[in-house]
């Protein structure tokens, strides 16, 4: 059976957003290498020298709470509901079990402890997988940096226009003031006399 490599924007939506980190869920990295969550969880404790805490961090069960929330995952038995789908890829994640579903806060692996993934896994598909989430991890930087020069060049209008804006104000402000002299000191009284 020849399993299809998941393309950029299908990965893009598995990629979270913990302690500032872009990472994804060993459920779901588990689910792109082919093998089962507690497989890849074993490969990495045999191997935890290389996963140093930038690579993998475990969730709080407060982070878990929040992503269950944004991911759609009931804890509920056997609801299954909101099922994410790659093709034929469906997040373990988001399944779950007659028992209620995961037991355990999953793991979150940065970039970094992707890259190490492949080579504790040691297959093929790990290699092939790592690639195309490594290519996701580059183009969600770029997209972030393009954000950042935007930003900054929407600020720079921003205070370019404040400047020229400033000037309309100071007008405003003038003719309010002139306004306001004028009613203070009329030139002629008023009534008859």
């Amino acid at each position: 059976m020849t399993q299809i490599i998941p393309k950029t924007e299908n990965l893009a939506q598995l990629v979270f957003v913990v302690r500032g980190e872009n990472v994804l869920l060993d459920a779901d990295l588990a689910t792109l290498y082919g093998v089962e969550t507690g497989a890849l969880n074993r490969a990495v404790k045999r191997n935890m020298e290389r996963f140093p805490a930038d690579f993998m961090l475990q969730l709080s069960q407060e982070e878990w709470e929040d992503l269950k929330c944004q991911i759609g995952i009931s804890s509920s038995p056997g609801a299954a509901t909101n099922v994410k789908k790659l093709g034929a890829i469906r997040s373990q994640l988001v399944t779950a079990s007659a028992h209620g579903g995961r037991r355990a806060i999953p793991s979150a692996f940065t970039e970094q402890g992707v890259a190490m993934l492949s080579s504790v896994l040691r297959s093929q598909r790990a290699v092939e997988v790592n690639i195309a989430i490594m290519r996701t991890f580059v183009q969600l930087r770029r997209l972030m940096d393009s954000n950042r020069d935007l930003a900054s060049k929407i600020e720079a209008m921003e205070r370019r226009y404040d400047e020229q804006f400033s000037v309309v104000f100071d007008a405003i402000k003038q003719l309010i003031a002139d306004d306001q002299t004028r009613k203070a000191n009329p030139q002629r009284p008023i009534g008859f006399l």
